[in-house]
């Protein structure tokens, strides 16, 4: 994977972090958003940990310039409590995920993980802040053209909160006492009727059209 953080502390303790779960192999280091472009070209990494605040390109512009490129790579963002509005931007952008920088290791190894086996990962720490930002928004436009979507089921529903909570097919399965295949055979059947390609996408199509309801 490639860290790319303006923080040259952040970046060493990262890798220093990563090496110790001998799980995550990082393979480059960036300063900056044009300096990830270049190191993801050069090294093809399985996810690329993107810092939102940087100085020059920052992460957003970074973002925009791997969906320019087509470029496949899974994003996972770093941000803070503070960072709501860059959050939604980061994953309108095409991020997979995100995590907070106070993330413990095992979490954050396992939501690289998910990212470079294809999945994405939403940190349940997501705040009633930032659900109720996510309504209170324009809808993005690429929904614009997307038709109503046929009504859950009540089980589909309890599935969709799950996932807008970061909890993994196996975490969802034990919650509600299902099987995984289950799980996944439901989140494949929400994805289809909210018209919609991953489970941001679903998280984020759900929260605009009021399908979920931050907590009071």
């Amino acid at each position: 994977m490639c860290i790319a953080d303006d923080q040259t502390l952040m970046r060493q303790g990262l890798a220093s972090l990563l090496a110790i779960s001998d799980q995550i192999d990082v393979v480059a280091h960036a300063a900056d958003g044009d300096e990830a472009l270049d190191r993801v070209a050069e090294h093809r990494p399985d996810v690329l940990l993107l810092d939102l605040r940087m100085p020059g390109r920052d992460g957003i512009a970074t973002l925009e310039a791997l969906h320019a490129r087509q470029d496949p790579t899974p994003v996972l963002v770093l941000t803070t409590f503070d960072d709501d509005e860059l959050v939604l931007r980061a994953l309108r952008a095409g991020a997979k995920g995100y995590l907070l920088k106070d993330v413990a290791l095992d979490e954050l190894v396992g939501a690289i993980r998910a990212l470079a086996g294809g999945g994405t990962f939403v940190q349940p720490a997501l705040t009633a802040r930032l659900l109720r930002t996510v309504e209170s928004r324009p809808v993005p436009d690429d929904f614009e053209h997307l038709p109503d979507p046929e009504p859950l089921t009540p089980r589909e529903t309890e599935v969709l909160r799950l996932l807008a909570g970061g909890y993994t097919n196996r975490e969802i399965g034990e919650a509600l006492f299902l099987a995984e295949g289950t799980v996944k055979n439901h989140i494949s059947t929400v994805l289809a009727k909210l018209g919609v390609k991953d489970r941001t996408r679903a998280v984020l199509r759900a929260l605009h059209l009021g399908m979920l309801s931050p907590p009071p």
